[in-house]
């Protein structure tokens, strides 16, 4: 059972809050604060906790008066539920806490923060959760060829104290629905923009990638002064399909020829061949020029990737940037790991179909050297960018 509790406060013109489930507010990011269905289990109505912080303490009747309704009062975890809070104060603060004790013993806590309306009501599918003062440092999340905007990472991260932008680019909205050309101009206004928030820290920021997505971290970081810090995951190292444009920089594509897809005996395709070996010299015209990158680099890799050969590229161009001077990237290897190394307790995923595929994509990766990875390389991860961004705030009640 998910226990739902309400805390309300006053004159909490004190206490510090921080950003969680990957939202600062509605009106910044656009999106929707998701704070319980990733907690997996029952949902039930828990009795309504009232606490003063100050000289007064509340009554009987007021405590009476508000009412918490948790509907529907059991649900699945992927089910929408509404939570909704009624005889407030205006404006009054409150925190929504979330509890669930699994069958092992194991308690899972999550918590938000809510200003009541005028009519002191809080709907949690329309309110915004509150974030802290500020300001946080800057993350831009970039996921790859699946495209669509992808979002669990980033709220990872903002609950862990960064000021995240989940940035599509591609099949989403407005954007074009296949992916012909890298126009990095896109990626500069994005990071522009983040850290124009004041609730950001600059003056830099931070870039996480996965696949395509690592390619074009690689890429920010590489042309982009304010990109300080990225992180690639299992990426070319190389404009691989799709040509990079910026302003008058043009850097051409390698090809992905479909002859080289091994099909194997269960049916998955390996395109492992499809990008050449990351030592070949005749696609160094495509290469990323990661030597001009001015801030650091961590490549994250998985040996066991059959998408390509991650541990190579990044190999490459740690040797490129080396042999020009710049000693600012560094490499974690993971014997076993896959292509898809996500955050701690994410699925393995061996194989799945990306849009442009009929069939099934392997993916790579043994069981648990896998998810030993995705456990390592995350605390690793986040060491990194509090490391170059700056220290991250802590809140406290």
């Amino acid at each position: 059972m998910v226990r739902i509790q309400l805390l309300i406060f006053q004159n909490l013109h004190w206490i510090l809050f921080k950003p969680l489930f990957g939202v600062e507010s509605r009106k910044d990011f656009g999106v929707l604060p998701k704070v319980y269905f990733f907690l997996s289990g029952q949902l039930t109505q828990q009795a309504l906790i009232l606490k003063k912080f100050g000289a007064e303490r509340y009554s009987q009747e007021l405590a009476a008066m508000v009412h918490l309704s948790v509907t529907p009062e059991v649900s699945l975890a992927d089910l929408p539920v509404k939570i909704y809070a009624s005889g407030l104060a205006p404006s009054q603060l409150v925190t929504l806490h979330a509890s669930l004790t699994d069958e092992k013993g194991m308690k899972f806590v999550a918590r938000a923060f809510y200003q009541a309306n005028q009519n002191g009501e809080v709907d949690v599918a329309q309110a915004s959760a509150l974030g802290g003062p500020g300001p946080f440092p800057g993350l831009i999340d970039l996921f790859g060829g699946a495209g669509g905007l992808i979002e669990f990472r980033a709220g990872l991260l903002a609950s862990k104290g960064f000021a995240v932008l989940a940035l599509a680019f591609f099949a989403y909205d407005d954007l074009p629905q296949t992916l012909e050309v890298i126009d990095l101009e896109y990626f500069e206004e994005a990071s522009r923009l983040l850290l124009k928030n004041p609730k950001v820290r600059g003056p830099g920021l931070g870039v996480i990638g996965l696949s395509k997505g690592a390619e074009i971290a690689l890429a920010m970081s590489t042309f982009l002064k304010e990109v300080v810090a990225s992180v690639s995951i299992n990426g070319p190292t190389r404009m691989t399909g799709t040509s990079l444009h910026f302003h008058d920089v043009r850097i051409p594509e390698t090809s992905y020829p479909s002859e080289k897809v091994v099909i194997n005996e269960m049916g998955l395709a390996s395109t492992f061949y499809c990008l050449g070996h990351p030592l070949d010299q005749a696609p160094e015209v495509s290469a990323i020029p990661v030597e001009k990158a001015q801030g650091h680099i961590l490549f994250v890799v998985g040996e066991a990737d059959q998408s390509l050969n991650s541990k190579v590229f990044a190999e490459a161009a740690m040797a490129r940037a080396k042999k020009h001077g710049n000693n600012n990237c560094s490499l974690l290897s993971y014997p076993g790991a896959g292509h898809l190394i996500e955050p701690p307790g994410s699925p393995v995923c061996y194989a799945y179909p990306l849009r442009f595929s009929l069939i099934p994509i392997q993916w790579g990766g043994e069981m648990k050297p896998h998810a030993k990875a995705q456990e390592h390389s995350w605390n690793e991860i986040l060491n990194f960018f509090k490391l170059h961004l700056g220290p991250l705030q802590n809140s406290s009640l």
